[in-house]
C-alpha cells in the first residue's frame, strides 16, 4: 500500500469529520488519486478505516495515526508561517511534505517551542499532546500569550484563539490583529497595550486568546 496515500486518506478523514462529514463520495473526491478506492479496500482490512452505506469513518487503529499527522502537519504550519515568516500557501506545501518525517519526540519539541499553540494559522485546532498537558517551561517558548509578555516589552500579534467569533471583528477594529507590533504597559487591572501611537485596554479574558512573538 502507498503509505503517503494512506496517510493522505486519515488525514482528510479527520479534516472531514471536524466538519460532520463522513461521505465516500466526498473522500475519494477530496483525494484525487485513482488508487484511492484501492486503497480505502485495503486499510479497512488493515482496521484502519470502517466503510458502510456509503460512508467511511476512522476506525480505532486508524484514529491514533490520523491524530498524529494532523498535529504534525498543524505544528508544522505554525512553525513556518509564524516562526519563518513564510507564505501561507507554501506554509501548508511544506507542511504536507514533513509531516510524514517528524519523529514524536521532534513534534513535542517544536509545539513546546512555539508555546502550544490551540489552532493552525487557518484556525483549525491543532489536537493536544502530552507536552501540552504537562506544559513545562523547559525553555521559553517563542511564541507566548500575551499575559506572559514582560511589562514594557513589545511583541508581533501571532494570532487570535478566541472563544467568540465575533470577538475577531471587534480586536480588528481596534487595531489587535495579526501583524501588528504591540507594547505591553500594564496587566493589572486590565492589560493596556499601546499599538502605534494609541494606548487601549483589554480585559484578562481577552488578553488568554492573544499570542505574540516577543519583538527585541
Amino acid at each position: 500500500m502507498n503509505n503517503k496515500l494512506k496517510d493522505e486518506i486519515l488525514e482528510l478523514l479527520w479534516s472531514m469529520r471536524e466538519k460532520g462529514l463522513k461521505s465516500y463520495a466526498d473522500l475519494i473526491s477530496g483525494i484525487n488519486d485513482s488508487g484511492a478506492s484501492d486503497a480505502l479496500l485495503k486499510m479497512e482490512k488493515a482496521g484502519l478505516v470502517a466503510i458502510s452505506d456509503n460512508e467511511v469513518q476512522l476506525a480505532e487503529k486508524g484514529e491514533a495515526r490520523a491524530r498524529d499527522l494532523t498535529r504534525r502537519h498543524r505544528l508544522a504550519e505554525r512553525l513556518f508561517h509564524d516562526v519563518l515568516e513564510v507564505g501561507m500557501q507554501e506554509s501548508e506545501e511544506t507542511a504536507c511534505e514533513v509531516e510524514h518525517f517528524l519523529s514524536p519526540s521532534v513534534t513535542e519539541s517544536v509545539c513546546s517551542f512555539l508555546g502550544h499553540p490551540p489552532t493552525c494559522p487557518h484556525g483549525k485546532p491543532i489536537p493536544r499532546g502530552e507536552c501540552c498537558s504537562r506544559y513545562k517551561k523547559d525553555m521559553k517558548p517563542l511564541v507566548m500569550k500575551l499575559k506572559e509578555l514582560d511589562i514594557g516589552s513589545k511583541g508581533r500579534i501571532v494570532f487570535i484563539a478566541p472563544s467568540e467569533n465575533s470577538r475577531l471583528e471587534r480586536l480588528a477594529s481596534m487595531g489587535i490583529l495579526p501583524g501588528s507590533i504591540i507594547r505591553l504597559k500594564q496587566k493589572r487591572p486590565s492589560f493596556v497595550l499601546e499599538i502605534d501611537e494609541t494606548t487601549l485596554a483589554i480585559d484578562s479574558l481577552i488578553a488568554e486568546e492573544i499570542y505574540v512573538k516577543e519583538k527585541k
